[in-house]
């Protein structure tokens, strides 16, 4: 059964106006909320993420790049040159002035796209990675046609969400921590109480685990699989094409 679409703010604005708005509000603090709020966590997710592209990649696309942590990460870690989009037009200005300041301008090309309509050729990328970012589409089966769309026969797709822990008392404790302490301390140094309620309860409607696979394999992935990472509070899928 679907879960019912979650929304940053309650208006009448459709889901990927609200989620462009939220993220140009929160721009500018979003490195330092999520490299904190995860404990520096999220670093590692994404390295053992690019570790599963075993094709050695040439060309990738990075979903929802937002400020480009998974591209400037893909680009420490593999040879590729790196397509970084994204519907947040401050995210992408973050973004691009990171990878100006790592000098990797000539691997790295960030513009601001929807990755439900994406404005590349069949069979483009050998590699899609997406970090955080697709629970966030506003037709979840659309975006991911996209994605299949786009990759090489054979190719990788890497996607990082959040997720729920099974066992107790972790369940429980994340459970507190995501739905009380995260929102607090977000809208405290973001100022924007909406974007860091809407987290949790976007991943608390996402279809995670066996039902995400379900849906990789229905638009036509021929291999899909994921991984727990740290106990179970993301989790890392891998589709090939």
């Amino acid at each position: 059964m679907s879960k019912p679409s979650i929304k940053p703010y309650n208006s009448l604005q459709s889901k990927k106006d609200q989620v462009k708005h939220m993220f140009n509000m929160i721009a500018s603090k979003y490195d330092i909320l999520n490299h904190t709020l995860s404990l520096g966590m999220d670093y590692v997710w994404r390295k053992k993420a690019i570790k599963k592209i075993l094709n050695n990649p040439k060309k990738i696309l990075d979903i929802a790049t937002g400020t480009a942590d998974f591209a400037i990460s893909a680009a420490k870690h593999t040879k590729a040159n790196i397509t970084g989009i994204d519907i947040s037009d401050q995210m992408i200005y973050v973004g691009n002035k990171k990878i100006q300041q790592k000098k990797l301008n000539n691997r790295i090309k960030l513009s601001i796209e929807d990755s439900e309509n994406l404005p590349f050729e069949n069979d483009s990328y050998d590699a899609i990675t997406a970090g955080f970012g697709v629970r966030n589409f506003e037709n979840l089966e659309q975006g991911l046609r996209e994605i299949y769309r786009v990759v090489k026969k054979d190719g990788y797709v890497v996607i990082l969400e959040p997720s729920t822990p099974k066992v107790f008392p972790l369940k429980q404790i994340f459970s507190f921590y995501f739905q009380k302490i995260l929102p607090f301390i977000g809208s405290i140094v973001s100022k924007d109480k909406s974007a860091y309620s809407y987290l949790p309860n976007s991943v608390k409607s996402f279809p995670d685990g066996d039902d995400f696979i379900k849906i990789l394999n229905k638009q036509g992935f021929s291999k899909a699989n994921y991984y727990p990472l740290s106990l179970g509070i993301v989790s890392l899928y891998v589709a090939i094409k």
